[in-house]
């Protein structure tokens, strides 16, 4: 799992957003994110692409876990709760994986462990190793 967790250091974007990988094993991951005052949208609550992108990471961790590159063919989310601070936990599982297709569901909590989002997406598995 090191290989994996050493592959998403070069993730700039998860950087720059404040992502903070927590965990990854096969077919899961967790991170966290920090709210801080550039991730609130216009109205003052978290941004829906700052929910997105944790969840996007944990997603593409997860799903690289098995050490073969796997590519997003398909995700969506659905907003439950609305929230202005804190730290927000994303956690990947993975439902389903043959030889081409895996499936994830992902859950996004805030601190006291109220759903924020649901986020489930699925990878087309290449042949290529992740080195």
């Amino acid at each position: 799992m090191e290989a994996i967790k050493n592959f998403f250091k070069q993730d700039k974007f998860a950087e720059h957003v404040g992502i903070e990988l927590l965990d990854v094993s096969e077919g899961c991951a967790r991170a966290a994110l920090d709210i801080k005052p550039h991730h609130l949208n216009a109205v003052g609550i978290v941004h829906g692409a700052a929910i997105f992108s944790l969840a996007d990471l944990v997603f593409a961790m997860a799903s690289n876990s098995h050490g073969t590159v796997a590519v997003a063919v398909n995700a969506n989310i659905s907003f439950m709760k609305a929230t202005s601070s804190g730290r927000l936990t994303a956690e990947a599982t993975e439902v389903s994986r043959n030889a081409k297709l895996a499936s994830y569901t992902i859950r996004i909590t805030d601190e006291q462990g109220q759903l924020i989002a649901l986020f489930q997406g699925m990878v087309y598995r290449k042949k290529d190793k992740i080195v």
